[in-house]
């Protein structure tokens, strides 16, 4: 066996902590039992940043190692079966399409693993391994979830100064996107524009209609998921009536939620959508681009407001996907205590820059890991 191969798995449990001020406005809460458990929130939209995840280490016998990070909510009961699955592989004689883990919740870790230690194995960057890049940077959305309308305004002109154009919102039934736009409008001009996620909450067409009365549109960059992702006769509606960009996310981590990369086949054929917002595998993210690139619309890149190695992998696939233009919603280090690597993400106006060293161009940062760690570290090795 040669010494190339993996020797040792390592899992470690971190939670990372929100910075003040960066989720809901004092007294916001998000208490609906359905919404948090489809979105896999805990018990208040705001847990989710004291959910832990798990920091994934592969050693080779020569002493290489590749990180990954898996998506929160992942127990150690659903961990437990992964760990032995990749034990004794060459990182170089895997199918990077399709690696053995089954657990969608966990694959992107292994995957970041896997091809981390390929890159620095062949001495290049993962984008490479992706195809190749097509950009060295990538924009990103300014984000934060619900607030009141000056609170917002307040958020999206701080972004504003930081160098975003557009910026994100989670917006529930009982938020008024009237009075958010016309606040944003005031505060900050032209210089920002709005893109609202209700999260499939608003439910229905009419509903959608009546909320959106009366709101300025050309503040407008777009609504996302305003009603169930699988109602697409209701997305033709709304892209007819609003007279704006209509997205629709499809979330592969989510597969409690039955989304799969074939979601977007009934969406082309009904031209419901005007873009997409992808996320999940590397592999995954740049073949879902190339068949919206096909299809001529735009994409960005999803998240679960992440740490710094998931957020590094999203940087290697949009920089290798050529129709990821829309600002994709990368700002875990605005959000997060910490990203846990050194070499992460930086922003510069409103963009990141991908990492060009080979892997992922990233070192996981001990002391932060240390600091973060919830739990013992689990390891496995190969007998």
């Amino acid at each position: 066996m040669s010494d190339r191969c993996i020797r040792r798995v390592r899992a470690t449990p971190v939670v990372v902590p929100a910075k003040p001020d960066s989720l809901n406005s004092p007294g916001i809460a998000d208490e609906d039992a359905g919404f948090l458990q489809k979105f896999k929130l805990g018990g208040y939209w705001s847990d989710f940043v004291h959910m832990p995840k798990w920091i994934i280490e592969l050693e080779t016998g020569e002493g290489a190692i590749g990180i990954g990070e898996s998506y929160r909510t992942v127990s150690e009961a659903e961990l437990e079966p992964t760990l032995a699955v990749l034990l004794g592989a060459d990182p170089l004689a895997l199918n990077w399409r399709d690696l053995p883990i089954a657990n969608r919740r966990l694959y992107d870790a292994y995957e970041s693993a896997v091809l981390d230690l390929a890159g620095k194995y062949l001495g290049v960057p993962v984008y490479q391994l992706l195809g190749g890049k097509v950009r060295d940077s990538i924009e990103c959305l300014g984000w934060t979830a619900r607030r009141t309308p000056a609170d917002a305004a307040r958020k999206a002109h701080e972004a504003m100064e930081q160098g975003h154009r557009v910026f994100k919102f989670k917006i529930a039934e009982s938020d008024s996107p009237r009075e958010w736009c016309a606040a944003i409008k005031e505060r900050c001009g032209e210089g920002m524009k709005v893109l609202l996620d209700p999260n499939q909450r608003w439910g229905s067409v009419k509903n959608t209609l009546e909320l959106m009365r009366g709101v300025d549109l050309s503040v407008m960059y777009g609504l996302e998921d305003p009603i169930e992702r699988q109602d697409y006769a209701g997305f033709q509606t709304l892209k007819a009536e609003l007279g704006i960009p209509i997205f629709i996310h499809i979330s592969l981590p989510y597969l409690h939620q039955g989304q799969r990369v074939e979601d977007i086949l009934p969406a082309i054929r009904t031209n419901c959508a005007d873009g997409y917002n992808f996320n999940g595998p590397m592999f995954a993210f740049v073949e879902l681009c190339k068949v919206a690139q096909w299809e001529g619309k735009p994409v960005w890149h999803g998240s679960e407001v992440d740490l710094g190695i998931l957020e590094t992998s999203y940087l290697h696939a949009c920089a290798a996907a050529e129709s990821c233009t829309i600002p994709s919603d990368i700002f875990g280090e605005r959000v997060r205590e910490d990203d846990l690597v050194r070499g992460g993400v930086t922003m510069e106006n409103g963009h990141a820059a991908v990492p060009d060293a080979p892997g992922l161009g990233i070192e996981l940062d001990r002391t932060a890991l240390e600091r973060y760690r919830v739990g013992a570290t689990i390891s496995r090795d190969l007998g």
